[in-house]
């Protein structure tokens, strides 16, 4: 999954991109709000987490931009901006969760999980696609009842097709989901690591869809 972090404290935007990364995501992160629009028309994210206080454009107005053109990507405010009032105006701007600075990484990532499994549909907190089980909050595969070990990658990939059952995505989608902006990409990077989750759980499990890209099978 890829995540787009809008701070403009380096301090503050390091510690948060470095946790976000050490959950499995893939991070970009900008500094100000116009930088924040550019990055949203030009790539899919999963979520949003957006800072209010931003040079050249603030927050709110992003953040109302965005619900105005229709862009339904989840938004998770983080801001210092801790009083009812402001708290109200976010959500009521189209914010979907509003975090108040100073707040523990582990709420956020948490905060995170929920935002990104309600925007696929689904209120469960574990992912069961019948004999495959994975577990977000620990990253943790089950296949057929045995724990799976999976780098990174490897289970970014397979929570990606997992997240909706019948989901085709193409390499260039999964390279997306999978890589930020400074990460290299091999040109069969995808093809690698679809390889070795194949390995570990089977040939069957992820099926090429001629064409159009990659899916999960359905049992």
């Amino acid at each position: 999954m890829r995540i787009l972090l809008v701070e403009d404290d380096s301090m503050i935007g390091e510690s948060v991109s470095e946790g976000l990364k050490a959950e499995g995501y893939a991070v970009d992160w900008v500094r100000d709000g116009q930088e924040a629009e550019v990055s949203i028309a030009a790539t899919p994210y999963s979520l949003v987490v957006l800072d209010l206080g931003l040079p050249r454009r603030d927050g709110i107005d992003v953040l109302k931009g965005l619900r105005e053109r229709h862009v339904d990507v989840p938004v998770l405010v983080m801001t210092a901006r801790d009083t009812v009032r402001d708290r109200i105006k976010g959500l009521d701007a189209g914010a979907d969760d509003y975090l108040v600075k100073p707040f523990d990484l582990d709420e956020l990532t948490a905060r995170a999980r929920a935002l990104i499994r309600r925007a696929a549909g689904r209120s469960e907190p574990v992912i069961e696609r019948g004999a495959l089980i994975i577990n977000p909050a620990t990253r943790e595969v089950t296949w057929q009842g045995t724990a799976v070990a999976l780098s990174a990658r490897e289970y970014a990939l397979l929570a990606a097709l997992a997240e909706r059952p019948g989901l085709v995505l193409s390499r260039a989608q999964l390279e997306e989901k999978l890589y930020g902006w400074n990460e290299s990409v091999g040109s069969n990077a995808v093809e690698v690591h679809i390889h070795n989750v194949r390995k570990k759980l089977g040939d069957g499990v992820i099926r090429n869809v001629r064409g159009l890209g990659y899916t999960l099978a359905s049992e």
